[in-house]
């Protein structure tokens, strides 16, 4: 199972997880597409939008973990 953090870069996680990219477009991020957004970090993308990294990293793990 991935485990994402901070430094996890977006496109990354949705190569790994598409369904992962509802968490981002809550946040309003919805150029996940765009080459510049997929190889943004979770940190540099919630300071772009203003929310909180810890707390997208927690909805995305915790996404991810109940899906074993």
């Amino acid at each position: 199972m991935m485990v994402v953090t901070k430094e996890s870069l977006i496109g990354e996680i949705l190569d790994a997880e598409v369904e992962t990219a509802q968490f981002f477009f809550e946040i309003g991020m919805h150029c996940l597409g765009c080459p510049s957004a997929r190889g943004e970090s979770i940190e540099q993308a919630c300071a772009v939008h203003g929310t909180d990294a810890d707390a997208l990293v927690k909805k995305i793990n915790d996404y991810l973990a109940s899906k074993k």
